[in-house]
């Protein structure tokens, strides 16, 4: 598998582009704000053809540039329902709904948008990602598992885990989280957070402090 990721934006939001394998199609991962440019030299680079955009949740960081990019490419853009109107309202993600939130009121949703359902296994180029619901840092967050790759959001950080304080998050939601997904997963998993650096579940399971305090997770399991 091809993984190609690079911090967007003000906040350094991680955005991955997932293939096969060079010269083929490929799955774009959380477009943040600035990502048309990089993500267009990913593609040129690697003979990419890009199929979808998936997010992991509706915040600004994440989702900035999910329409200018979905529609140069024509591709649908697939989010949690529970987010969806982030999309279009990004300032009741901080509390102030209806609001210009830097300066602009004009967001909006791709042409083309799909909503994502716990437990299913998206098929795009050519490979499986298997979409879990992990409400905690926004009701809709979601991460997805493409064989031993860990797409985590702000779900998962390296030596940490997503803030809660905004609204629609939730402590206890994100306790639960971490605990039924990736302490589920095989030491061996990359994790591919949604800020800062790659890690590995295994590292993460003996070193995270907010990890260590939950209960014995379930059996490993992967795709």
């Amino acid at each position: 598998m091809l993984v190609v990721g690079f911090p967007a934006g003000a906040w350094q939001t991680n955005c991955w582009v997932v293939a096969p394998a060079a010269g083929e199609e490929c799955v774009i991962v959380d477009p943040g704000q600035g990502a048309e440019g990089p993500v267009d030299e990913v593609l040129t680079e690697h003979r990419l053809k890009p199929v979808a955009v998936v997010l992991t949740h509706g915040h600004l960081d994440h989702v900035w540039s999910v329409v200018p990019v979905c529609g140069a490419k024509g591709i649908p853009a697939l989010i949690h329902p529970a987010d969806r109107v982030l999309l279009s309202d990004p300032g009741r993600g901080l509390g102030q709904p209806g609001t210009a939130v830097f300066g602009r009121l004009d967001w909006g949703e791709p042409d083309d948008v799909r909503e994502l359902r716990d437990g299913e296994v998206l098929e795009l180029a050519g490979l499986g990602f298997r979409v879990d619901e992990t409400p905690g840092h926004t009701p809709g967050s979601v991460t997805f598992t493409a064989g031993d790759e860990f797409f985590a959001g702000d779900l998962l950080f390296a030596g940490s885990s997503g803030r809660t304080d905004l609204p629609g998050g939730s402590w206890p939601q994100m306790q639960e989280s971490l605990r039924r997904i990736p302490l589920a997963l095989p030491d061996d998993t990359t994790v591919r957070p949604g800020h800062g650096p790659v890690t590995t579940i295994g590292r993460e399971r003996a070193t995270n402090p907010f990890l260590l305090d939950l209960a014995t997770a379930p059996p490993a399991r992967g795709l």
